[in-house]
């Protein structure tokens, strides 16, 4: 496989694709700054799915924008999630008043920040669904019962059958039952010849000449397995079929699939195949699944879906409509109309050079109400509200040396300079008057911004806690604002919505070496006994007991083994630091 480009680095290169596709495409539109390819044609009285991810996936996600398929599509730098500001201007640009789905590959970043935008957008009185899109095989329940199934090309099923729906006028609520059931009767696994190579980076590695990778992702990830030397095609496709069909592989039988069900086949390029070999690929699977399992596919695609940028690759998806059938008493003619009714979305699989009518925009969440939202609540002592602040910055960025220094140990070294740009970030606002009025609720709204600025995991997880106590408060406010108090009582009850929130977009939990062995035990504690000075010292035993605690979740589960002398979870440590900054502030 090649290493050379034509371009030296991706720098720039993902608005030049963008461009590109919106050019070619008269109902599409660029948001430049953000990222976000968007329908000019979209109607706000049907269901908006917006989804998204890194770049390098093209034509995912931004080839499937159009009536019938996605409303916009947000992109991040190569393989990496878009941050939360760029799904909100997605969700800005295609308003609904019927409802809005944010579709999620399910990646660590993603989860993170598309959640982080529902909890944004839910604040501002937008309808926000999120549903997370999952159908690899290869890797089994056992390796992936912490994060579940990636999201591989079987996710075009998913956007294509919930935007056929949208556009025919289904409620979302509907919408939603249709991706779910998607995801559970799809299953894809994928094959390499070798890893992709990004532009201006080092290459991977490379796989020997004589082998290829059985259940390789579309991030570089490492396979299930290597294997040499590379058998004939067709056992390498009847190997490829048992993953996704036997039912005696207990770990990877996710689908059931019954003599007689309707199966649909997706071929997936991940971007450095031939079409003269996928072609090819594409007969011998269709064989071996009429010959060996009696199945004759009634529909199959095959083209790039959903790449790898160069990697010289490909994946197997099959769909049991069948079984979508059973599980929503639709009968399978109805899922098969959906399928190929007409999209304008260039990547299924035509381009669109038509003349359109474009649609009058109008956000179904005027100016004055977001203003009320952001404006009302009750008012607090604004020099104890300062205070509380002021303490808790400054005691986490005086810990950032120790933190820095734990990550180094067991992550990338991040996270104490993290801890302190937020930090920072608050502290600033705090110097220009921020807490002068005591307004809570714009108080934290203004914490969360200056959180949400530094992106990353540790980041989107507290912004996401911080969104989501926000909103839980505004709620109780509005039920009634004339005997709403402030008081650990009211605190507390929002603290454990939060975080059990946060458990919906992240599968870490206490006892996995994270922030969450501090934030689980400091919710618990706080709403059983009210007594906040009670929860900080519950958090902070629970920060200190990831002190050799073995890692199952995060980037330090693949770095810091079973280390009895591991340093405790420098994430985690920040949290407890900063609680209890916050409450020897509140004293002083």
């Amino acid at each position: 496989m090649s290493t050379k480009h034509f371009f030296p680095s991706t720098e720039g290169v993902v608005i030049l694709g963008l461009e590109s596709l919106v050019a070619r495409n008269r109902h599409l539109a660029l948001d430049t700054p953000n990222k976000v390819v968007y329908s000019k044609t979209h109607q706000p009285s049907k269901v908006t799915l917006i989804s998204g991810g890194g770049s390098g996936h093209e034509p995912a996600w931004s080839g499937y924008v159009g009536d019938g398929m996605l409303a916009a599509a947000v992109c991040g730098e190569v393989f990496a999630s878009p941050s939360t500001k760029q799904v909100m201007a997605a969700i800005r640009q295609v308003p609904s008043d019927a409802g809005i789905i944010l579709c999620i590959t399910n990646y660590t970043g993603d989860n993170l920040h598309f959640g982080l935008a529902r909890e944004k957008a839910a604040a501002l009185g937008y309808n926000v669904a999120t549903l997370k899109m999952t159908d690899d095989v290869a890797l089994g329940r056992q390796q992936t019962e912490n994060t579940g199934r990636r999201g591989l090309a079987a996710n075009m099923w998913v956007l294509k059958l919930c935007g056929a729906a949208a556009e025919q006028g289904y409620q979302l609520e509907k919408c939603v039952k249709i991706g779910t059931s998607v995801n559970a009767n799809a299953v894809t696994v994928g094959s390499s010849l070798d890893h992709c190579h990004i532009p201006g980076r080092e290459h991977h590695r490379h796989i020997p000449d004589n082998a290829y990778v059985l259940g390789m992702g579309i991030h570089n990830e490492p396979g299930l397995h290597e294997i040499d030397p590379m058998p004939p095609a067709r056992d390498l496709v009847a190997d490829m079929l048992k993953y996704c069909l036997d039912p005696n592989d207990k770990d990877r039988a996710f689908v059931e699939f019954r003599p007689g069900d309707v199966v649909l086949l997706l071929i997936n390029n991940f971007g450095g195949m031939s079409n003269f070999e996928l072609e090819a690929l594409t007969t011998i699977t269709r064989r071996v699944l009429e010959k060996d399992w009696k199945i004759v596919p009634q529909r199959v695609y095959a083209q790039c879906f959903e790449t790898s940028l160069n990697a010289p690759g490909w994946s197997i998806s099959l769909l049991n409509v069948s079984g979508i059938e059973r599980d929503t008493m639709t009968s399978v003619d109805t899922w098969l109309d959906l399928l190929d009714s007409d999209t304008k979305a260039p990547a299924w699989p035509r381009n669109g050079y038509q003349k359109i009518d474009e649609a009058e925009k109008r956000d179904a969440q005027s100016e004055a109400a977001v203003q009320v939202v952001g404006g009302k609540g009750p008012q607090v002592d604004p020099t104890t509200l300062e205070s509380a602040l002021r303490q808790a910055c400054n005691d986490a960025i005086s810990a950032e040396p120790d933190l820095t220094k734990w990550d180094v140990e067991m992550g990338d070294g991040d996270c104490g300079e993290a801890v302190v740009g937020m930090c920072q970030g608050i502290l600033k606002k705090l110097d220009a008057g921020l807490c002068k009025d005591g307004m809570l609720f714009h108080v934290l709204d203004e914490v969360g911004d200056a959180v949400e600025e530094i992106g990353g995991t540790l980041g989107a997880i507290i912004a996401i806690v911080l969104a989501s106590f926000t909103t839980n408060l505004r709620q109780a406010y509005a039920k009634d604002e004339g005997g709403f108090e402030v008081g650990t009582k009211t605190a507390s009850q929002a603290v454990a919505g939060a975080i059990k929130n946060l458990m919906g977009y992240s599968s870490a939990r206490q006892g996995g070496r994270t922030v969450m062995d501090t934030l689980i035990p400091f919710s618990e504690t706080f709403v059983e006994s009210t007594d906040l000075e009670k929860a900080v010292e519950t958090a902070e035993s629970g920060a200190k007991s990831t002190s050799g605690m073995k890692a199952t979740f995060g980037r330090a589960s693949y770095i810091g083994g079973d280390r009895q002398d591991a340093p405790p979870d420098p994430g985690a440590m920040a949290a407890a630091i900063f609680l209890k900054g916050l409450l020897q502030g509140m004293r002083k």
